[in-house]
């Protein structure tokens, strides 16, 4: 099968298309035709060396795909047939024409969304959502600020807190970034770029502040999210994109606002609890992306590459320039 590759770690010139082996499931797994997979922040730092894969997971770049079932693994059979459009969560494996995934991390195509558009889904919504719901602990009527709106996270967050009767706010780089966040429901945006997100926030929720932060950034945001943060509050760190590294008297500031400070990664969680967030997702959220509820869900996609053209993909990304997911077209 093909499979996207890279000898060693750099940038998007190191990677290319490459022939390796088809992957062969084990107990209780599902092996899956590729037809569209999806990229992510993981995805750009393992490329560089920086975020291995978990032990034992596969070392091809992409944690997400939408295809269809072609063979079952001892012990799968039950749950999904041949044939059966599903979307996966993996912890790798995803840029590649199969992937082997244990079959409780597969989730339905709603019926008669595209291939593409079910690439877009499982990373990110389910990240979302367990930041929301599984570490942040939302409830209704709070209000929530979600760093990088216009990210694949961020624009999943903003929908998944109108369904939870949650108030979103974000914030993002540009004019357009933020128009775009508030079409898909964000009820104010801050330009971190040349805005005092922090004083912004507190004007916008009349000095209260945010209940919940999803921040994807960490150590170059840290001052403004305290002043924000409302007392109680949750801040859940899932990304450091601004570094990690954090100088001043940060903890006493958290200690004033009473504050919680809750870290969240989804790659390395156990099977047992991406299991049962994916049947949470399942049964709570999917529904909503069929059409004619009264709430609509939809992903957001930014752009489609060809799969040879998965190097021009990454350098999107390193760019910032996308709104939504970046998806790669897998020749069948």
């Amino acid at each position: 099968m093909l499979a996207a590759h890279f000898d060693a770690p750099g940038g998007p010139d190191n990677l290319y298309i490459k022939e390796v082996d088809r992957p062969v499931p084990k107990e209780g797994e599902v092996l899956v035709q590729v037809h569209a997979s999806a990229l992510n922040r993981a995805d750009l730092l393992q490329t560089r060396g920086y975020y291995p894969p978990p032990p034992g997971a596969s070392q091809i770049i992409g944690l997400e795909a939408a295809g269809k079932v072609v063979a079952l693994g001892p012990g799968a059979d039950g749950r999904w047939k041949i044939g059966d459009r599903v979307m996966a969560l993996l912890t790798g494996g995803g840029n590649a024409q199969f992937v082997a995934v244990p079959a409780t991390q597969l989730m339905p195509i709603p019926p008669g969304m595209t291939d593409t558009d079910a690439a877009a889904i499982p990373e990110v919504w389910l990240t979302s959502y367990q930041l929301l719901h599984f570490v942040g602990k939302v409830r209704k009527g709070e209000t929530v600020l979600i760093h990088a709106g216009a990210s694949g996270v961020g624009t999943a967050a903003i929908q998944l807190c109108r369904l939870a009767g949650v108030l979103p706010m974000v914030t993002a780089g540009s004019a357009e970034k933020l128009e775009f966040t508030k079409k898909l429901g964000a009820a104010s945006g801050f330009n971190y770029k040349d805005e005092d997100f922090g004083t912004k926030c507190l004007e916008a929720t009349k000095n209260v502040g945010a209940d919940v932060i999803l921040d994807c950034v960490g150590a170059t945001h840290w001052q403004k999210n305290l002043q924000c943060l409302n007392t109680d509050g949750r801040w859940v760190v899932y990304g450091l994109m601004g570094s990690g590294e954090i100088h001043g008297d940060f903890l006493t500031l958290l200690l004033r606002k009473r504050g919680s400070l809750l870290a969240s990664t989804l790659r390395s969680r156990s099977h047992e609890y991406k299991e049962e967030l994916v049947k949470a997702f399942t049964e709570q959220v999917l529904p909503y992306f069929s059409p004619g509820g009264s709430i609509q869900l939809r992903p957001i996609v930014d752009s489609v590459f060809p799969f040879d053209q998965i190097a021009d993909a990454h350098r999107r990304m390193e760019a910032n320039k996308n709104m939504g997911k970046i998806v790669l077209q897998i020749p069948v």
